[in-house]
């Protein structure tokens, strides 16, 4: 039986997927296992920004509050972007096995929370494990989306050439 000649174009994507989901849980961890104070002074930094960005657009401002939990959200979404990505490059059956990257990120948004009990200053919160999961979801849906749609494209121009 002869084996399958893997496309480099996968064997490329993989790596790229696969590093952008490792950084993208390295780079959540690391954020939330700085201390309280670090955590306060990159939020007003960001607040800061935030809010000079919506004052040209007559809006805002925001609250440090907001602009964190804005964060759990984007960190979170791009985890569920990734995830999705990395499950469609090493199967097929991507929709099938959408239960993979909804558990992994999910323990991994528990897994967070759960570190942050460890660091000074900070506290464990299970409106930001909600808060995560949604991120993660919409990750999810968005990179669906791009794949259903590379995916009509694709059969799209199967029919064209027919």
């Amino acid at each position: 039986m002869e084996k399958r000649k893997i496309s480099p174009w996968l064997i490329a994507f993989r790596i790229l997927f696969t590093l952008g989901l490792i950084w993208t849980v390295f780079f959540i961890f690391s954020n939330s296992l700085q201390i309280a104070a670090e955590s306060s002074a990159r939020s007003q930094e960001a607040m800061a920004w935030v809010n000079d960005k919506l004052a040209i657009l007559s809006l805002g401002p925001l609250s440090e509050h907001v602009i964190r939990k804005l964060a759990h959200f984007a960190e979170y979404c791009l985890l569920g972007f990734f995830a999705m990505l990395c499950l469609r490059v090493y199967t097929r059956h991507f929709v099938r096995h959408i239960s993979w990257p909804l558990f992994f990120c999910l323990f991994i948004a528990n897994l967070d929370e759960t570190l942050q009990i460890f660091v000074a200053g900070r506290s464990s919160r299970l409106t930001d494990v909600w808060i995560d999961f949604s991120g993660v979801l919409t990750g999810l849906f968005v990179a669906l989306v791009i794949l259903l749609f590379c995916r009509m494209c694709g059969l799209l121009m199967r029919l064209e050439e027919d």
